[in-house]
């Protein structure tokens, strides 16, 4: 997941144990720091209000087979149900899987290589259609196409037992495809996987899995108008500028236990500029900004060092990496040395200060963070300090034939303050040993369907590093690693994993799949981070922590591990 990513807590929920407990999180204490981390800020179950949100960049799509970004999964619970969903609640709880679409957890067989799930009765699109299990299937099957959808997902694309020469449920309307996914009644739909998979549940919670019906699937303009089987469906839609939600008749609550849809309309603007945004948050115009991202640089000083600001923010730590991805396939980074030249230049303490400081997080060393299965520390490039070590550098890039040093180009979010300012610090070290790094924006939106995600782009524009950020999509090691460092997911466009091309992790993780034992998977995915290191392909920066406002008229607010942010089911307006 996308800097995020829905993504994972520290514990590990084991699919099949989730239940939907009732008992709710005590509420916090009203004016304190942190009231919204592991606790319900301002409870209520009032309905009505409109819930106003902004977006400082475009989505990536709205479509829920073309999406990734952390905050647009957390957001597309709103107007899609996928078979299964991560509960609606606070800290660890939020990690809880429940059944959605689905009445039950997946059922599984054949060694975990058959799972079987039966709809809901009653569930309906926005126009009364009745949801059936074949809509499930096409939504599926049409997100195996990653050149029409190239933001989403590739595990099913990988996991199911799809027929040779599948090219995708838009390009092949009428394949057999029943050796992946059948559906022998409207109300079960059975996936059939080519090896042993225990974790399958984890990734029915995601947004491929929300029902499309095909004779409304418009391909790439569907995003204009998805059709909802949520508690809020599409009012208007203005794409780059907003859209609105208002509620959906054809949504029966009696059908959906999980979603308590408080707010009357959802409001969502979007290309808002940071420092205006955190702005309208601190007085209270807009509810938050669901990007997920935190206070920008600007506002970070304001708030901490009004006393009044301070209590009102939350400060999580987060299942997320912020890290750089040093490209192996743009010269001169093709020569180990050369990458290993950057990793020792890296001034950390600065890159550290650049996502905030202690408000950010901690410096990173590897790229399995710290509450993950797996972790260990990785003190392959350390330097006094953490300031980086100028003669190391110097050393490694006399070793790969650049001693006077070499240009190359580094990527990053035009909307995001965080990642300019870490380019800018990565400029200033790699600077004082020869290295002349250009900084090049891009918008956000596309950032990896057009720009850092799209291998023939970045070899032609040279860019040699690329600023990445990634969050767990279920709480296990294999939801956070396996996206970015499985180099068979690699493709011509929309990749998140940039740099990592290693036969031999590929290999491991196949390794992982097969391995039943938690500790022995937890040692190899320890075993890939140190090679990966090994490898100079990322740099990593911080094992993350977010600084948020929280919203000002708004109820039932908190943090929930499994989003990473502010949980958008349950939140309410004041009344």
């Amino acid at each position: 997941m996308l800097g995020l990513a829905a993504c994972g807590g520290n514990a590990t929920q084991t699919p099949g144990q989730g239940t939907q407990s009732s008992g709710a999180a005590a509420p916090a204490a009203q004016g304190e720091a942190d009231a919204a981390v592991g606790k319900i800020y301002n409870p209520s179950d009032k309905k009505g209000g409109t819930l106003k949100l902004a977006n400082t960049a475009d989505w990536d799509s709205l479509d829920p087979g073309n999406t990734y970004y952390g905050y647009s999964l957390n957001f597309a619970r709103l107007y899609g149900r996928a078979l299964l969903m991560f509960k609606s609640a606070p800290g660890a709880d939020g990690n809880t899987l429940v059944p959605d679409l689905a009445e039950s957890l997946g059922k599984a067989s054949d060694d975990a290589k058959t799972w079987t799930y039966t709809l809901r009765k009653g569930v309906k699109f926005e126009d009364g259609t009745p949801v059936t299990s074949k809509d499930v299937a096409y939504a599926v099957a049409r997100s195996y196409d990653k050149e029409v959808f190239p933001n989403g997902p590739t595990y099913l694309n990988a996991l199911l037992s799809w027929p040779k020469g599948y090219k995708g449920g838009m390009k092949d309307k009428d394949a057999d495809i029943s050796s992946a996914i059948s559906t022998p009644d409207d109300q079960t739909i059975v996936f059939h996987l080519n090896q042993p998979f225990g974790l399958f549940d984890y990734i029915m919670q995601m947004p491929m899995t929300m029902p499309v019906p095909k004779d409304k699937d418009t391909g790439t303009k569907y995003q204009e108008h998805v059709i909802s089987t949520g508690p809020y469906k599409f009012e208007t839609n203005e794409v780059g500028k907003g859209f609105t939600l208002v509620r959906n008749e054809n949504w029966d609550a009696a059908t959906d236990p999980n979603r308590p849809a408080l707010p009357d309309k959802i409001e969502v603007q979007v290309k808002v500029n940071a420092d205006d945004l955190d702005n309208r948050i601190i007085n209270g115009d807009v509810q938050a900004a669901i990007d997920g991202l935190g206070i920008g640089a600007a506002a970070l000083p304001k708030v901490m060092g009004d006393p009044a600001l301070k209590a009102r923010t939350d400060n999580p730590s987060l299942q997320r990496l912020w890290y750089m991805s040093i490209i192996p396939d743009v010269e001169p980074f093709t020569n180990i040395e050369c990458r290993k030249a950057v990793e020792f230049a890296a001034d950390r303490t600065s890159l550290f200060r650049a996502y905030g400081g202690e408000t950010g997080g901690e410096i990173a060393t590897g790229m399995v963070p710290k509450t993950m299965a797996g972790y260990k520390p990785i003190e392959l490039y350390k330097t006094a300090d953490d300031k980086g070590d100028i003669e190391k550098a110097k050393a490694a890039l006399k070793a790969c034939g650049k001693p006077d040093g070499f240009e190359t180009n580094i990527s990053y979010r035009t909307e995001r303050t965080k990642e300019k300012a870490a380019a800018e610090s990565l400029q200033q070290s790699l600077a004082k040993v020869g290295i002349k790094l250009t900084l090049k924006p891009f918008p956000q939106d596309d950032y990896f369907a057009l720009y850092a995600g799209k291998p023939a782009y970045v070899k032609e524009n040279n860019i040699g590093i690329a600023i990445n950020g990634w969050g767990s999509d279920y709480p296990d090691t294999y939801g956070f690693m396996q996206a970015i460092t499985d180099s068979r997911d690699i493709r011509a466009a929309g990749n998140y994993n940039l740099s990592v091309k290693m036969p031999e992790v590929d290999k491991m993780i196949d390794q992982i799949k097969a391995e039943p034992d938690a500790a022995k998977r937890a040692d190899l995915w320890s075993q890939i981070d140190m090679k990966v290191m090994e490898n100079a392909v990322t740099l990593p920066v911080v094992y993350a922590k977010t600084l948020f406002i929280r919203p000002k008229g708004a109820t039932n607010v908190f943090i929930s591990d499994s989003q990473q942010m502010y949980d958008y089911v349950g939140m309410g307006v004041q009344q």
